[in-house]
This record gives structure tokens, C-alpha cells and sequence, in this order.
């Protein structure tokens, strides 16, 4: 949305320690925070300069979030102070962003990426119908195999997008979009729409992101991901770790830095929204949609999940990228004999 890649040269037995002793350490940082430490905060006092997250903070605490946890979160360094938030009307993802995944370097780390985790990427296929290709080709697109995660406080991120109907932030981006509209009514319209879509899409998470802490017992900025607000290897929301984290390793907790929850809960993710077994190419579209809303993405995804197959890409995305290259080749080759043209008129005059 306004919504990351694979490789290594260890063997899988290798690669499974040292995400566990990652995950050690991990939890180091994420259990780090003793409730008895937590309990001497709660004896501070309420009021607070909440630095422009007052909005948030108020719908926080009258969904259930106690004011002392959301007061330690928003006067905390690690969360900058509101400064306004400009959003798009249209906002677009550019298929730059996936064009490398499919190629040989990159489908190379995903293979490796398949092959190291192939007991896990099996076993989530028995369970739950969905190909270990694709889970291997979601998970090396989104961080890398795991390489890549994020280090951003996703709180943070996702507050920020959860602030875009605040008031005065909304008046801001109404005055920004009307200075230069040729149709006011339709301008507001849109910009009021698009407000409430990242407040109804964002706030959620950041509400589930206390709602994961408390569940967790952690620290809830000690979360870090993406610029989005995803985190693990398959950059899930906090609403999805809620509802589609899987124990896949049996040790009684869900990380989705662990390569075996990562595996199980992204299967699980595709299982619960449509994916089965014999499933048609037009509906692995719309499965995969909810996981990105992006066509490129999706391309990306189930390209390199046919590769990893052994599979011949599919004919109508090669045949419709074949078009495409075609016809920019007509335009360049229009736009340099326009000069050439041109020059030969005044040549003549």
C-alpha cells in the first residue's frame, strides 16, 4: 500500500541453529521488560506531553488500552513526535519494485532459500494445501529468507498512518490537495475517503500491536519490521500474527522470526483466505491479493513460484510483458525519428 529478499551458503541443519540462537537473543530483547519494572512506571503520574499523538492516544484508552502503557509508549524517544502525516489520493506501487525477483540471481537465493527450509515447507504443505514454492517465493520477496526484516519501531510506523483522519492533519492534506484541484467537491470527497481508509486499515494494528504485547509480555516498541508496520520473516501485521500465527517448531510460542512459524503461519494465512489444492491461477490472484494489493507483487510471486516448480512461466503474463516491451520499443523509436523528421524540414526550407 502507501506495503523487503534471500541467500546464504549454509546447510539447512545450520541455517535452523542459528535462527534459534537468533531467536535467543531475540528474546532477550522482546521479554526484557520485567512487569515488576512495569508496575514501578504504572506508579508515575497520568498526565503527559503526548507530542501530537493526543488523537491516538485518546481512542487508545477508550478502546481498553491502560492510559499508563499508552503514556510510557508515546512519550518514549523511540517514538518521534507527530509532525503531520501527507498522504497520496492515488497512491501507486511501482512494478520496479518486484521486476528482480525473477531473475536467474534471484531465483537462485530462492531456491536455496526452498531447499534449506524443505522439511518445514513440506510439512505446512500437508497441513494446509499450500505449496512450499509458493510460502519459499513469499518469504524471499518479503525479507530476504529472513535476512531482511526490518529495523523500524513498527508502533511507531503504524501510528503515523493511523493518524491520517486526526483533524488537523486532514485539514492540512485538504488544504495541500485543493491548491491545486480542478475539481473541488471531487477533491475533498476523495481526500475525506482516503483519511478514513488509513484510520479504519492502520489504527487496528496499532491497537493489536498492545493487544500482542500483552499477550507476549514485551515491550510493545521493542517490535521492529518494515516502514509499513510488518515484522518476520513473512512481514505479517499485528492482526495477522493474531489470527494466523502457527506454533510450526512445537515449542509453545509463535515467533515469526522462527523459520518453521514463519512457514506454518504464512501457509495458514493463504489456507484461511481461499487457498486449496487444485486452486485455478485466477484465484491464487485473489488469495494472494490479501497478503499485498498489488499486481506486481502477485505477478512476482507466482512467477518465481513457477520457477521454483520447474515450471515454463505463465503464457499470459510473459505474453502481456512481451507487449509491453514491444510497445516501448515503438515509442522510443517514434520519438527519435520525430527529430530526425523535423530536421529534415528545416533542411529543406
Amino acid at each position: 500500500m502507501d506495503a523487503v529478499r534471500c541467500g546464504g551458503n549454509t546447510t539447512a541443519t545450520r541455517r535452523v541453529r542459528l535462527g534459534r540462537i537468533a531467536l535467543v537473543v531475540l528474546a532477550g530483547t522482546l521479554y526484557g521488560t520485567p512487569r515488576a519494572v512495569r508496575a514501578q512506571q504504572e506508579a508515575e503520574p497520568l498526565a503527559a506531553n503526548y507530542r501530537g499523538w493526543d488523537y491516538i492516544v485518546d481512542k487508545l484508552v477508550a478502546d481498553g488500552v491502560d492510559r499508563r502503557q499508552v503514556r510510557r509508549v508515546f512519550t518514549d524517544p523511540r517514538v518521534e513526535p507527530f509532525d503531520g502525516l501527507q498522504f497520496s489520493l492515488y497512491p501507486r506501487e511501482s512494478s520496479a519494485l518486484y521486476s528482480g525477483f525473477t531473475r536467474p540471481a534471484s531465483v537462485a537465493l530462492a531456491r536455496r532459500c526452498k531447499a534449506s527450509y524443505e522439511d518445514a515447507l513440506q510439512a505446512a504443505e500437508q497441513r494446509y494445501g499450500v505449496p512450499a514454492s509458493v510460502v519459499a517465493s513469499i518469504i524471499h520477496v518479503e525479507s530476504g529468507c529472513g535476512r531482511n526484516t526490518g529495523s523500524e519501531v513498527i508502533l511507531f510506523r503504524l501510528a503515523r498512518l493511523a493518524m491520517a483522519n486526526e483533524p488537523q492533519n486532514l485539514r492540512d492534506n485538504l488544504t495541500r490537495h485543493l491548491a491545486d484541484s480542478d475539481d473541488p467537491s471531487a477533491t475533498e470527497l476523495r481526500t475525506r475517503e482516503r483519511g478514513r481508509y488509513l484510520e479504519d486499515t492502520f489504527y487496528p494494528e496499532v491497537l493489536a500491536t498492545f493487544q500482542l504485547s500483552d499477550k507476549l509480555d514485551i515491550d510493545p516498541l521493542s517490535l521492529r519490521g518494515s516502514g509499513s508496520g510488518a515484522f518476520g520473516m513473512p512481514q505479517f501485521l499485528p492482526r495477522s500474527y493474531l489470527s494466523y500465527g502457527v506454533d510450526g517448531n512445537g515449542d509453545g510460542r509463535v515467533s515469526l522470526y522462527d523459520p518453521e512459524d514463519a512457514i506454518f503461519s504464512c501457509a495458514n494465512y493463504l489456507a484461511a483466505h481461499g487457498w486449496h489444492p487444485g486452486i485455478a491461477r485466477a484465484e491464487k490472484r485473489r488469495v494472494i491479493w490479501h497478503y499485498n494489493r498489488s499486481d506486481a507483487y502477485i505477478d512476482a510471486v507466482l512467477a518465481l513460484a513457477d520457477r521454483l516448480d520447474g515450471a515454463a512461466p505463465e503464457p499470459v503474463v510473459e505474453e502481456a510483458r512481451a507487449k509491453a516491451t514491444q510497445l516501448k520499443r515503438q515509442v522510443k523509436a517514434k520519438r527519435k525519428a520525430k527529430p530526425a523528421s523535423s530536421s529534415a524540414k528545416r533542411a529543406k526550407k
